[in-house]
């Protein structure tokens, strides 16, 4: 089993990877399905099925499928240009996707919200079709977004195809025991086993510049929360809260006022800056999810401007360690909330920020594998329940809790040896089992929990 760091850490747009992200990777997928064809299409339809539709207004799926067929993706997202073309398909009722010329689309006709029970393959599904001048179905592809942007075909997950058929890597770990294993017989650390894998894959050059990248845009999302102000749109009416939580520990500094704890408010802020810069619709990068977007970087935050001897140089390990675990829970769990609650979001990039953090702290694979599985193990059960279907209640704080919890994870594991009762692989599957008995109401279909109990409109 192998997942690039950048199938884990991906750069794109908010405020959701499943219901934004992967809707447009999905219509980029069916355009160029479509190029592929011999027969000409007039016009195209899309359905939204399972969480898909139940919280896709609030998580712009709509607005996502309506770009992704006009071209739009979200690794290159333009802002400026998507809300002048949202405008005028809105207007023109046509998308005019490269090489496919113009094609007829009727927003409130073409976009079909299905409420029924979802599709047999996953809680996101999505339906894509193309049609003739008398608007009859020539082709139709079924997609699931299962989760951090990552989208299958009904035809690839029938075949199993959520796993790497590219050349075998040198190390080939499919759990944490085995991953523990190979660390102890070959005396590399995590990070460097993670290394060897993708260098087996792309150039060194390429996966230097690319986890370069990925913090830059972290971080740059992380200083946009810190310096913005406002209210999210969605109709919530809730208040950015970062800029003026920042400003005021900014200005608390060097006054011999701040209680110890208050380092748990660093942490939150600059989580809860990135969650509100989702929220808004803004560049992210899936860690491994938009909703849990913040932890990751969070963490890197507080260890850069807060630890003695932290250094950007080592932010690659934590990066590469991060993403090791988290491919780990995605292929034996999950990492989705409409499959598995918030604990396969949330609790997962906890898991992949303790690891991370207990990496460039000097820990043993041992210390991290033990970081991961107490951050997870504490975040067991989680639902997801966005009111209004919105990433941002109880998105956001949750975001901010999720990166104390990693730190703290990190520093009980590394007070110790290694040796635990409750290993990471067995955190991972009782996450598993526990999102398979959830019910769906919790698991991110704004059915349940705080969606059905705070007013929201």
């Amino acid at each position: 089993m192998f997942l690039s760091v950048f199938d884990m850490f991906k750069v794109g747009v908010g405020p959701s990877s499943s219901h934004t992200i992967g809707p447009m990777v999905a219509a980029a997928r069916f355009l160029d399905h479509l190029r592929a064809q011999p027969f000409t299409v007039e016009g195209v339809r899309a359905s939204l099925h399972g969480s898909l539709a139940f919280t896709g207004v609030g998580h712009a799926t709509d607005r996502a499928v309506i770009l992704g067929l006009a071209g739009f993706r979200a690794d290159d997202y333009d802002a400026e240009k998507a809300e002048t073309e949202f405008a005028r398909i809105a207007a023109e009722k046509t998308v005019q996707p490269e090489g496919l010329g113009t094609l007829r689309f009727h927003p409130k006709e073409d976009l079909i919200f299905d409420y029924g029970p979802a599709l047999t393959g996953h809680a996101n599904g999505l339906i894509l079709a193309g049609t003739d001048g008398q608007g009859d179905i020539l082709t139709q592809i079924t997609y699931y977004s299962i989760g951090g942007g990552f989208v299958l075909t009904e035809a690839e997950l029938s075949a199993g195809k959520d796993t790497d058929d590219g050349p075998a890597v040198p190390f080939p770990f499919h759990n944490a025991a085995q991953m523990l294993e190979m660390a102890r017989k070959s005396g590399k650390s995590i990070a460097a086993m993670k290394r060897t894998n993708e260098l087996s894959r792309i150039s060194p050059q390429t996966l230097d510049q690319g986890l370069t990248r990925i913090w830059e845009v972290m971080n740059n999302c992380i200083e946009r929360g810190l310096t913005t102000e406002g209210t999210l749109p969605g109709g919530l009416s809730v208040r950015r809260r970062a800029k003026g939580i920042y400003d005021a520990l900014m200005a608390e500094r060097g006054m011999n006022l701040t209680a110890p704890h208050t380092i748990n408010d660093y942490m939150s802020t600059y989580a809860m800056a990135v969650n509100e810069e989702n929220a808004a619709g803004g560049q992210v990068v899936t860690a491994p999810t938009n909703g849990a977007a913040g932890v990751v970087p969070a963490t890197i935050r507080y260890w850069l401007d807060h630890m003695p001897g932290a250094t950007a140089s080592k932010v690659p390990e934590f990066l590469l360690t991060a993403a090791a675990i988290g491919g780990l829970i995605k292929f034996n769990a999950s990492i989705s909330g409409a499959e598995c609650g918030c604990q396969a979001e949330v609790g997962s990039a906890a898991a992949m920020a303790a690891a991370g953090l207990a990496a460039v702290m000097d820990g043993t694979p041992e210390q991290i594998e033990n970081a991961a599985e107490i951050a997870l193990e504490h975040h067991l059960g989680m639902t997801c329940d966005p009111v209004k279907g919105l990433v941002q209640v109880p998105c956001i704080e949750r975001n901010g809790l999720g990166a104390i919890k990693a730190v703290s994870a990190a520093s009980l594991a590394l007070r110790g040896d290694g040796q635990h009762l409750v290993s990471l692989d067995v955190a991972v599957e009782t996450m598993r089992q526990t999102g398979v008995d959830m019910s769906e109401k919790y698991k991110e279909t704004a059915l349940g929990g705080l969606a059905v109990n705070v007013p929201n409109c």
